[in-house]
């Protein structure tokens, strides 16, 4: 009998642009939350605040870096950037005794709206930041592709539903 319990992201790597980055030494992926409106009046006991369909509230990334690096830099300068985050999460099959492994990919397309050029420590880590905003985002659980968020062109696709086509349709993009 299978009792897979879901443990810990073994590892993971980021590339910006493109290229590979040994410079982080943690990132974070973005929190997702639906705006909301608040609904009220005649019809409904009370006040209920109602997600948007597909509408996201600002989406952030921060990667904390080791060091001041040359993408650090290259990740000051104005326009869109490429974060593409690879991560192997381990559960454990307590019933068969053995590591499950699965792949976790993250792409995301963003502008930097935060920097800090961190600290100096004898010995230590800088622990320089980025954050940024993320426009962009499909995300990939083993190959299948399980989200993806594209605020500028209206999509909000969970697992393969595009809850924002009737959107589109409405509002003349299709």
């Amino acid at each position: 009998m299978s009792n897979i319990v879901p443990e810990k992201m073994n590892n993971f790597n980021v590339y910006i642009d493109g290229e590979e980055q040994n410079g982080i030494a943690e990132g974070s992926f973005p929190a997702m939350q639906f705006m909301t409106s608040e609904v009220r009046g005649a019809g409904i006991a009370g006040v209920i605040d109602s997600p948007g369909l597909g509408h996201m509230q600002s989406m952030t990334v921060e990667l904390t870096w080791r060091a001041i690096t040359d993408k650090f830099i290259e990740l000051l300068k104005p326009g869109g950037h490429t974060l593409n985050m690879f991560a192997e999460h381990l559960s454990f099959d307590a019933g068969r005794g053995e590591y499950v492994s699965r792949s976790v990919n993250i792409f995301m397309k963003a502008v930097t709206k935060e920097y800090e050029l961190g600290r100096l420590v004898v010995n230590d880590s800088a622990e320089t930041k980025t954050t940024h905003e993320v426009y962009y985002l499909i995300m990939f659980v083993d190959g299948a592709e399980v989200l993806c968020v594209d605020k500028y062109n209206f999509i909000y696709r969970v697992k393969g539903t595009d809850y924002l086509a009737q959107t589109r349709r409405a509002l003349g993009k299709m």
